[in-house]
């Protein structure tokens, strides 16, 4: 799915939080969304989700506006795994996936073997198979998380967004979902603190700066020790890593007083 913003701001209280956010997603292409906290990431995929809705500027999926879609529509469109991972009301981990069905069933219509094999599979993808009667509000931070995306599996679409997926997860978890994310072949969005993360499994990054779009491009082309200080507000070196061939920031404190050139590499 090809996925356009153009000219994209909101903002409350007449104080802007994103302002004139250009940028498209070709299908297939895994983007991450980095910046600090504050710079607009949130927000940004909150408008595209539709949760806000943009005080000016246009979404399109595929070439149609976002705002022309139905709900339902857009939800067989968008599958969305958000940072918020409480719920009203105590549902088992099969419920919760089971809900990915619904933008493709009708409503009132009875679960079918087909919905039931895809929440199994689902779960299996993200490790949870054996949690599928617990209770949601019992799982920690990290398995919620992994059933929130169970239900964007679960949910077919073809342009996932993600907000911080990688939270309340331990290492190895991270890993997995992110390249199962990079595995599944479809359009994903994904808002990420961290870097090297994002250098390792993005095909592009777009960085966030005081609301607006600061850089976009490749990790390489993106990513240099100027822009970590200009944006981030620390030092770091950047090389290529020798095994995985992608490239690899290293931080330092402040206290540590170093000389790296702008491409983040050391001068002495």
């Amino acid at each position: 799915m090809k996925v356009e913003v153009q000219g994209l701001s909101y903002g409350v209280k007449g104080v802007p939080i994103i302002e004139g956010v250009d940028f498209r997603i070709h299908p297939g292409e895994f983007v991450g969304i980095i910046g600090p906290n504050g710079s607009g990431k949130s927000t940004l995929l909150k408008n595209i989700y539709r949760v806000l809705e943009p005080q000016a500027g246009w979404i399109s999926l595929d070439g149609r506006p976002l705002a022309e879609l139905t709900h339902k529509e857009t939800a067989q469109r968008m599958a969305v795994v958000s940072q918020e991972t409480s719920s009203a009301f105590d549902f088992t981990v099969r419920d919760i996936v089971l809900m990915g069905r619904h933008p493709h069933k009708r409503m009132f219509a009875a679960d079918t073997r087909e919905d039931e094999a895809l929440v199994s599979q689902s779960l299996e993808r993200v490790g949870m198979e054996t949690y599928a009667r617990r209770s949601f509000s019992s799982l920690s931070g990290g398995e919620k998380q992994r059933v929130l995306i169970a239900r964007a599996l679960a949910q077919q679409s073809q342009f996932l967004i993600m907000d911080e997926p990688t939270n309340h997860l331990d290492v190895r978890y991270q890993l997995q979902m992110m390249d199962l994310v990079k595995t599944l072949g479809i359009t994903a969005l994904s808002a990420l603190h961290d870097l090297n993360m994002a250098c390792f499994f993005c095909d592009r990054l777009i960085v966030m700066h005081a609301g607006q779009v600061h850089a976009s491009g490749t990790p390489e082309e993106v990513m240099s020790a100027e822009l970590l200080r200009q944006v981030f507000g620390v030092n770091a070196q950047l090389a290529v890593h020798p095994v995985t061939r992608k490239l690899n920031i290293t931080y330092f404190p402040e206290s540590l007083q170093l000389h790296l050139s702008p491409k983040g590499a050391l001068i002495s």
